[in-house]
């Protein structure tokens, strides 16, 4: 046989055998895994089958426990309900217990009612006979009175209301009396206070004018300049201002003399500019005197203005603002007339808003009442009655036009403004300073009001101040408390009320104080 037939043979032998090896070992492999997949699944069912038994008793545990625990919620809802359904049931059968007894009180006073009524018929029948009987005897009485008196029934009856008509009248005569005296001291009580209120809600200045003015020079050589050759400077200047000019000793100084500020100004101004230029000659003077004259005029439109922007007034005819500038350069007993009437608006105004009356017509009134003082002082008059003349002139309200001729009750006044009005004037006149006083009893009044504080037990110093509007007392803090203090105040202003006369009001201030001093060595 060829060798490679052989090795042909043996190998394919060799090949035949190692595929049946290899065939029989796959397939005992795959069954011993199959043996072993059957044992795992017998084992996970085994095991899965527990584990649903566990699960299934847990779950049964549970639902069990949810079905106590409802069931258990349940029981207590009932038992709730049922405790509500016995306390409802126990309320209605109290409600109804009530009504029981509202029904026999019911029946009850319904009885007793039926009673009462019974029993008011009765009386009422017996209260008819009764009266039946009182009229017939009170006809018997009247008939044998009027034949013992030999008076009628209506004489009687005539002389009777005669009578008691007079009582009345003097009971009603008494009682009017009273209530008017206790009005009158109300409304004196009310009244004094509005007024306060109206003084301490006002606070303006107070000026008194005086009839000369100062004029200041650099040198006293420009008063040869001033007189003149011969006068002839001052003479012109007087004539064409209407003032009197006084050039005397005085060093650097000049005096203008005149009852009318207005004319007093005028000269004040021409001549700083007179001496200003160095021009002095009649013409020049007459020239800037005009001038000065014209400009004033111009001013005193302004000053109108603003003092009816200043009050609180916005209208007003031309010619009543001319007038109201005009005050500044007037005067009443020394007293400057705009400041005046100014301060008495603004007391009028504060007096009527208290009074729930229109402010500003009262404010209007009291700015103004004394206009007249402006006219001309050729025109004769009361200047209350000129003032009002120039008021209807220029279509005023009536109401101010009556309040600025009655405010000196020259005509009878017709609102309560006019008396607001002639208030205010009282009190801005009186107010200290406001108007001239001679300077001795200013003096006199002053030490008068420390002499009466100083009299008092305990009183070491006193002092007058604020033009004697107030006093303020010093004590000793050893005789003095705090409680003393307060009373000592009450009883000096009371001695000062009852002995001293003053404007206006004074303060008492009573001051106690403990100083403590130490000394450092």
């Amino acid at each position: 046989m060829d060798p490679n037939m052989m090795t042909i043979v043996i190998g394919a032998a060799i090949g035949g055998v190692s595929f049946f090896l290899g065939w029989f070992l796959n397939a005992r492999s795959g069954h011993n895994k199959l043996s072993s997949a059957e044992e795992r699944a017998k084992k996970i069912l085994e095991d899965a089958e527990k584990e649903a038994n566990t699960l299934k008793r847990e779950k049964l545990v549970e639902a069990k426990d949810e079905w106590f625990k409802r069931k258990k919620d349940m029981e207590a809802e009932l038992q709730s309900r049922r405790n509500k359904l016995q306390a409802y049931e126990k309320q209605i059968q109290n409600r109804e217990e009530n009504v029981e007894r509202k029904l026999e009180l019911l029946n009850k006073k319904e009885s007793s009612v039926q009673q009462s009524e019974r029993d008011i018929m009765d009386r009422q029948k017996r209260v008819a006979d009764k009266e039946l009987d009182l009229e017939r005897l009170i006809e018997e009485e009247i008939h044998k009175l009027e034949r013992i008196s030999g008076v009628s029934r209506e004489e009687a009856k005539k002389y009777l209301q005669e009578n008691l008509l007079e009582q009345v009248k003097t009971e009603s005569a008494v009682m009017m009396k009273e209530v008017r005296d206790n009005a009158k001291i109300d409304a004196r009580r009310e009244a004094q206070k509005i007024v306060v209120q109206a003084i301490q809600r006002t606070a303006a200045d107070h000026t008194v004018e005086t009839t000369a003015s100062v004029l200041t020079l650099e040198s006293d050589e420009i008063k040869g300049r001033i007189i003149g050759r011969e006068g002839r400077n001052i003479k012109a200047f007087e004539a064409a201002t209407g003032v009197d000019v006084i050039v005397d000793d005085t060093p650097e100084a000049v005096i203008l003399t005149g009852f009318d500020p207005f004319r007093r100004e005028i000269a004040r101004q021409a001549l700083e500019r007179l001496i200003a230029d160095g021009r002095i000659h009649p013409a020049r003077i007459e020239e800037v005197v005009d001038k000065v004259r014209k400009e004033l005029e111009e001013e005193i439109v302004r000053i109108g203005e603003n003092t009816l922007l200043e009050v609180g007034l916005h209208t007003a005819h031309v010619e009543i603002v001319k007038h109201i500038g005009k005050m500044k350069y007037r005067s009443s007993y020394g007293q400057n007339l705009l400041q005046h009437s100014i301060e008495v608006a603004y007391l009028t105004g504060i007096m009527a808003s208290e009074l729930r009356l229109d402010s500003m017509i009262a404010k209007r009134a009291g700015l103004l009442h004394d206009i007249g003082k402006t006219i001309d002082r050729s025109v004769e008059g009361p200047h209350a009655l000129l003032g009002m003349e120039l008021c209807k002139k220029y279509n005023e309200q009536a109401i101010v036009c009556n309040a600025v001729g009655s405010h000196h009750e020259d005509i009878p006044m017709e609102h309560p403004i006019a008396s607001l009005v002639q208030a205010a004037d009282a009190i801005s006149g009186a107010r200290p300073g406001a108007r001239r006083e001679s300077v001795e009893e200013y003096i006199k009044r002053l030490e008068r009001l420390e002499g009466i504080a100083k009299s008092f037990n305990g009183v070491t110093n006193t002092y007058a101040i604020q033009a004697g509007r107030e006093v303020r007392v010093i004590v000793n803090h050893e005789k003095i408390d705090d409680a003393l203090a307060e009373q000592l105040s009450h009883d000096i202003a009371n001695k000062i009320q009852q002995e001293m006369e003053y404007p206006g009001q004074i303060k008492v201030v009573v001051i106690r104080e403990v100083r403590s001093v130490a000394i450092a060595k």
